[in-house]
């Protein structure tokens, strides 16, 4: 069984963090471990509030899995403080994992800021160079390359611009555009776009962290990076179509829906 690590905040709802993550490494019959940067107290309406780990047990919970587990992709969400960036970052320098998605979480679904934006810079030049593929939604993406997206000309500019940070690919993510589900896949040379039908529900809370923890959990499988991203928006949008209406407010994607219903692919 290949063996997958998601760094990133918890959010006791379950409906993103490192809850949807292990969710979506279980749904792919990958196994999941964790190290937890945040614990954020959320729920599907609101953030009430969260607290940052600090540097060094974030550190700790990095060499217990490295030092014991092969990993076979690494998964990284929410990266709350400068402290926290540079730890991840020295322990991906030391210990080198392959198919490393960093998936660059901002903003909670209800607005709440979940990483300072000043701090853009410092993800940019200290965790992106690490990065094998970087995968922003369109607010992310603004910050990162620092210009309005209004167009799929802008998401192409978006996208060079990020790339030349250091990631090998760029994927960015057009959920919050008005048309089709478009995500644009961006190796340097060449653009790729995947498109998706555009289900209309509020029923989409930690939609970026299944999306981003589903081509971990491909990449870990051994698919190629195109094949990778294609199925895992295959997964999402089929979670998104099924989400749960859990919870007052943006309630979460259904992770287990086909596996409920058909059992795990083999």
């Amino acid at each position: 069984m290949k063996q997958v690590l998601t760094i990133a905040g918890s959010d006791c709802s379950g409906g993103a963090g490192i809850q949807a993550d292990l969710k979506t490494f279980a749904a792919h019959g990958v196994y999941g471990m964790s190290v937890i940067v945040s614990v954020v107290a959320e729920n599907t309406q609101r953030v009430i509030g969260a607290q940052t780990v600090s540097p060094t047990l974030i550190a700790d919970q990095l060499q217990a899995v490295f030092e014991d587990i092969q990993v076979d992709a690494v998964k990284i969400g929410m990266l709350p403080s400068k402290s926290a960036m540079e730890t991840v970052a020295r322990e991906l320098k030391e210990r080198k994992p392959r198919n490393i998605v960093l998936d660059p979480v901002m903003i909670a679904k209800n607005g709440f800021a979940l990483m300072d934006s000043t701090l853009a810079q410092s993800l940019a030049d200290l965790v992106l160079p690490y990065a094998d593929m970087v995968t922003p939604n369109i607010p992310e993406a603004e910050v990162l390359a620092d210009m309005r997206i209004d167009s799929i000309e802008d998401m192409q500019e978006a996208a060079r611009r990020i790339h030349g940070f250091g990631p090998p690919y760029v994927l960015v993510k057009g959920g919050h555009r008005s048309d089709a589900a478009a995500d644009l896949l961006y190796d340097g040379n060449k653009m790729l776009w995947f498109t998706a039908k555009r289900i209309d529900t509020k029923n989409t809370h930690g939609t970026g962290c299944t999306f981003s923890s589903a081509i971990a959990a491909n990449l870990a499988l051994g698919k190629p990076i195109e094949k990778a991203v294609e199925d895992a928006k295959v997964y999402v949008t089929m979670a998104i179509e099924h989400a749960l209406s859990i919870g007052k407010g943006c309630g979460p994607t259904h992770h287990f829906y086909d596996i409920y219903n058909n059992g795990l692919a083999r």
